[in-house]
This record gives structure tokens, sequence and C-alpha cells, in this order.
């Protein structure tokens, strides 16, 4: 699922709550149980505007997972003292429900404070088995979400592509420019490097924000994939700078391509930044060099370029 996509799952499921509450609502009406309609129809708006909210930027997203699990603790908290049988059922809703909305470290910390309110309004009160029950479901509920968690950077730190854009990370392009290096000095060809700068890149970020410094990045790692040949290698050595490993090319093929490149990147429109604008610049491969004096000469190159 997209990033783009959960905010508006999380409506979704906001707003079925709402309307959960609605019909809870309804059905206390309708069996005569008027003592119990109040509190989830003041609820129902609570959720929806819960729904609102969570689209909005990160603060409020925040916001509205912290009034949603607000109206959680307030719904159970009126059902769970007249529960016998289903005692343990209501008693690990917060939770759970906790560990869902919150961060695991906010959520840990929160479920301990409130166990003794939780166990007080249990029907058992703090019985020994009640209190036993609440605590393992708390550190089993806690392992789902540290083993996604752990999963995603395991994830993150074995990925080779850049998280931002369709670009490799920085150390696995160091990687394969020394293995195109040695594979250059074995069958004795030719090794070029364009050095590619994006000045507008910190600029869109702070004016336009998140969206506008992807769409620039996937706009412009979409042209230099057209514009080169499939073994070429794009990677991201810094914050705006790339590098494009170019094997079995001379520094005047490299060149041509570099200039291909700049032209289809002014050619570009975005509706938030307009014009894109590249600084790019060539180096070539020495026979000989070593891969440290190619890299430190790659390195103070990109600085030269990025400082314009």
């Amino acid at each position: 699922m997209s990033t783009s996509d959960s905010p508006r799952l999380l409506a979704a499921l906001y707003a079925l709550g709402a309307l959960l509450l609605v019909g809870q609502a309804v059905w206390h009406y309708l069996v005569g149980d008027y003592h119990r309609i109040l509190l989830p129809a003041l609820l129902s708006p609570l959720l929806l505007t819960a729904a609102l909210m969570s689209l909005g930027q990160q603060e409020t997203a925040r916001l509205s997972a912290y009034l949603v699990l607000t109206c959680g603790y307030l719904l159970i908290a009126t059902i769970l003292p007249g529960e016998d049988r289903l005692t343990l059922l209501w008693l690990g809703l917060p939770a759970v429900l906790t560990l869902l909305l919150l961060p695991l470290g906010t959520a840990t910390l929160l479920n301990v404070i409130l166990a003794p309110i939780w166990l007080l309004l249990a029907s058992e009160g703090l019985s020994a088995p009640t209190a036993m029950a609440y605590l393992a479901l708390v550190m089993a509920a806690g392992l789902a979400p540290w083993g996604v968690r752990h999963q995603h950077a395991l994830l993150l730190a074995t990925d080779p592509w850049d998280q931002e854009c369709s670009a490799l990370k920085a150390e696995p392009l160091l990687e394969r420019l020394e293995s195109e290096m040695q594979r250059t000095e074995l069958l004795d060809q030719r090794l070029a490097v364009a050095l590619l700068h994006l000045p507008q890149l910190e600029m869109a970020g702070e004016q336009f924000g998140g969206p506008a410094r992807h769409a620039l990045l996937n706009t412009f790692c979409k042209i230099v994939e057209q514009h080169c040949r499939d073994h070429d290698l794009l990677g991201r050595i810094g914050e705006a700078d790339f590098w494009l490993v170019l094997p079995n090319t001379s520094e005047s093929g490299a060149l041509l391509v570099r200039q291909r490149i700049e032209d289809a990147v002014a050619d570009a429109r975005l509706h938030a930044t307009g014009g894109l604008e590249v600084r790019g610049t060539t180096c070539a491969h020495t026979p000989g060099q070593s891969f440290m004096a190619f890299r430190r000469r790659l390195e103070s190159t990109t600085r030269r370029l990025a400082d314009g």
C-alpha cells in the first residue's frame, strides 16, 4: 500500500466507526434502551471529525488518532463495568486499540499507566488472573508492531534503491562502480561517469512540500532512464547529486548523453515548480587509475558542481 493511500484508508475506517456508532444509537432507541443512546450519538460526530483530520498534515493526523482513541476509551469505559462473561474481551480492546493507533513506545507506556483503571472498571476487579491476562495481552500485542518495524528496518538496510526515487543508494552505487572499473581494466574498455546536480530540489521541498519534491525526483529519473542504456547505472550520491555510470563509454560519449539529458530536463514542466534545471559535467576513468583516486576525483568534481 502506498503512503498516499494510507490516510484515505484511516479516514474510511474512522468514518465506518462513526457509522457503526450511529447504528448503535439507533438500535438502543429501537429497543427502548434510551439511557445508552447519548454516548454513541455524541461520539459519532467526533469520529467523523477525526476522519477529516486524518487527511490533513502529519500533526493533524496524529491528533485524529488521539481523538479516536479517546472515543474508544469512553465507549469501553461505559460497557466494561456491566460485562461479566465477556470481561476479558472488553478489557483487551483498549490495549489493542492503543497499539493500532499510536507508536509502539507511546502505546506500551499508555497501556501500562491505564492498566489499574481498566482493571478497576472490570467486573472481576483487581484479581490476579485478570491482571496477568491484561499484561500478557499488552506484551503479546506489542510484538506485532515491533516485528513489522524490525522487518521494515531490515528491508531498508538491504534495499539498494533510494527511498525517494528509482536510483541506487550511494553505497551500492560505489560497489557497482568499483566492479565496473575492474571489468573495464580487464577488458581494456573505457568508462565514464556523468555527474548531475538538481539545484531546485531543496527549494521544491521547502516551498512546495514533499509531493513536489518527489515529482521532481521521479521526473528526473524517468528522463535519465529514457536517454541512457539498460546497463547504465544511475545512483544518488548526495541529497541533490547523482552519478550516471556509463560502462564502455568515452568522455565524448558521456558528454553527448549528458547533453541529451539536460535538453530533455529543460523541456520538462511540473505543475508546482514549472521548468526543471540540471547542472552536469563528465569524468572519464584514466587507465591504471585506482578506484579510490577516481572516487576522490568524482567527489571533488561533484562538490564544485553543487557550489555552482
